[in-house]
Order: structure tokens, then C-alpha cells, then sequence
């Protein structure tokens, strides 16, 4: 799987030298109000012993005037430029946060493209001749397999595929011919098919036989009648969600994660605590878990720090309509 490109530019690093550039101003402008302060009490002392010299005086007291005009000056001034560099601070905080809940958007939004097309292929091919000749012909099983395991490698982002009976008993498998004859009917991704009567998309689950994570697309197999003869079903190797996480351009203290409705993360850029971490903690979470397609928080932590979250909730793509997963991203300022 590809890696994120250490040589595209990174926003969060550029805000920050930003940020630390705006320190330093302020720096100065400390620098120059604590300067106009002192200036200030001077003209004030001067005007003092102006006043207490009398007529030989008076000249100093028009400069200790002019200084005192130029100190009050310059405190304005400084004012303005402290108000000026706080709103350049807020503004650029804001086009980070902006650019974070863009990457969110744009890393569900090819989520879902991908998985559109995985929707698309379940349904062609339910429709193939020999897919649907195995059901009512057992001599057309090995035609079957043959056909099932040139497609999971002419597509590869397959690591199986099946055809079920009615019952959920498998008939024929592209890659592990061991399941051939196992009952499937139990399984939630089966029963969620049978009740729908169209193609259903299962959430990501551990498949107890493959040891890994997948999606299953299970499409009804139907006669030339139009009746359900039997079920097609994908297994989707999740490994190629990480190809979309991997590119997305986050900073190198941000973190990218994709949960799903009940806030449990389903990848992530680590690849640890699929299906065990739980997010709804995050105020960013909730907001989309809810249905809000778009969005950012800002929340402060501990160390003082400012973390930005932006988020994306699943629109669907097309026909497919998502499976209100949703991304968060975290962004450290």
C-alpha cells in the first residue's frame, strides 16, 4: 500500500512557523509598549521638575509634553498591532481548520466512490450466465469456480467471492474451495440480503475464516423470471481502504481516522484498534455520527495546546448510499 509523500507540502507546518512568526512580532511590540511606558513616566517626572523650575523651565516642559503626546502615540499603536496579529492568528487558525474538514470531506467522498464501484460489480455479476447455471445445474459448478477465481484476480481488491443458494448453503467459491457446502445462512451479512431483496453492504467485520477485515456486497441472484435463485457475495479486501487514508494530506501531527455509525474506528493511519476504539468522546465525532456532513471543532488540551478536528459524514455516491461512516481528522496547532 502506498505511503504518504513526505515531499508534498505540509499546512500545519507552515502555520506554524506562522504562528511562531506572530510570537515573535508580539515580542516586539511588547518591546515597543514597554519603551512608550517608560517614555511616558519620564515626560511625567520631567514635567514635574519643569514645573518645579519655573519660568527657566518652561522650554523642558514643552519637549516633556511633546515625548509624553509621542509615548501615548505609541501605546495606540501598539494596540492595534497586538489586535492585528491576534486576527491574523484567528484567521490563519481558521484556514487550517477549513483545509482539515476539506481533506475529511474529500477522503469519504473517495471512500465512497470506491465502494460504489464494489456495489456496481456484486450486481453484474449475479447477472452472469454461469454464475447463475450453477444453482440449477451442479455440472456447471467447476465453470463456476473457474470464473470466480479469474475475477479475484483480474480485480485484486477481492480476496473472495461466492455463490449461495436460497438456504445460504456456498456453491461455489473463486479462491477457498473449503467453504463449498457450509451453511452461511446465519450469517448477518446473509440474512441482511435475504430481507432486503436487493444488493446489501454489510458494515466492516473480522471474517472469522480469513482472519481479516472486509465489507460483503451480497447480491440476490435472480431467473430469467425475475426469481431469487440464489445470492452472489463479495469479500473486500479492506487493505485498499488504506491506499485513499495513506494519501490523504494531513501533517505529520495530524491523524486520520474512519469510524462508523456507532463511533467505532474502522481504519485508521496506525491500522490499530479497528473495531475496539471508540470515538464519540470527540465532540467532532458526534457531530457527524449525528449526520452533519461537514464540519470542524477546536478543542484545547492540557499542554495548552489547540487540536483542530474536521470531519465528513457519507453522502453515498450514485446508488450507493453509504453506510454513515464518517471521517475524522486531527490536526495539533
Amino acid at each position: 500500500m502506498g505511503n504518504q509523500n513526505d515531499s508534498l507540502i505540509d499546512a500545519s507546518v507552515l502555520l506554524l512557523e506562522l504562528k511562531n512568526a506572530n510570537q515573535q512580532m508580539s515580542h516586539v511590540i511588547q518591546a515597543i509598549q514597554d519603551i512608550a511606558q517608560h517614555t511616558n513616566l519620564l515626560s511625567l517626572n520631567s514635567a514635574i521638575e519643569a514645573a518645579r523650575a519655573g519660568e527657566a523651565g518652561r522650554g523642558f516642559s514643552v519637549v516633556a509634553d511633546e515625548i509624553k503626546k509621542l509615548a501615548v502615540r505609541s501605546l495606540s499603536s501598539t494596540k492595534e498591532s497586538t489586535e492585528i496579529i491576534e486576527n491574523i492568528q484567528e484567521k490563519a487558525n481558521q484556514v487550517m481548520a477549513v483545509r482539515t474538514a476539506d481533506v475529511a470531506f474529500d477522503t469519504i467522498d473517495k471512500i465512497d466512490r470506491n465502494l460504489f464501484e464494489r456495489n456496481c460489480d456484486a450486481q453484474a455479476w449475479a447477472g452472469f450466465d454461469k454464475v447463475r447455471n450453477c444453482l440449477s445445474d451442479g455440472n456447471h459448478v467447476r465453470e463456476a469456480n473457474l470464473l470466480l477465481k479469474k475475477l479475484v484476480d483480474i480485480y485484486e481488491v477481492y480476496f473472495d467471492l461466492y455463490v449461495l443458494d436460497t438456504n445460504g448453503t456456498v456453491i461455489a467459491a473463486g479462491v477457498n474451495s473449503g467453504l463449498i457446502g457450509r451453511d452461511m445462512s446465519a450469517e448477518d451479512w446473509f440474512r441482511d440480503a435475504k430481507m432486503a431483496n436487493t444488493i446489501s453492504v454489510s458494515d466492516l467485520y473480522l471474517d472469522p475464516m480469513e482472519k481479516r477485515h472486509t465489507v460483503a456486497y451480497t447480491c440476490p441472484i435472480k431467473n430469467d423470471e425475475g426469481n431469487v435463485i440464489g445470492y452472489f457475495s463479495t469479500r473486500f479486501n479492506w487493505d485498499f481502504i488504506y491506499d485513499i487514508i495513506d494519501s490523504a494530506r494531513i501533517g505529520q501531527k495530524g491523524d486520520l481516522f474512519v469510524i462508523n455509525r456507532e463511533g467505532f474506528v474502522i481504519a485508521c493511519r496506525d491500522r490499530q484498534g479497528i473495531l475496539q476504539k471508540n470515538l464519540k468522546h470527540l465532540e467532532a465525532a458526534r457531530r457527524a455520527i449525528q449526520g452533519e456532513l461537514y464540519g470542524y471543532v477546536f478543542e484545547q488540551k492540557n499542554q495548552g495546546q489547540v487540536v483542530i478536528y474536521g470531519y465528513a459524514h457519507t453522502s453515498g455516491y450514485n446508488a450507493y448510499r453509504g453506510k454513515d461512516w464518517s471521517v475524522i481528522i486531527s490536526e495539533t496547532i
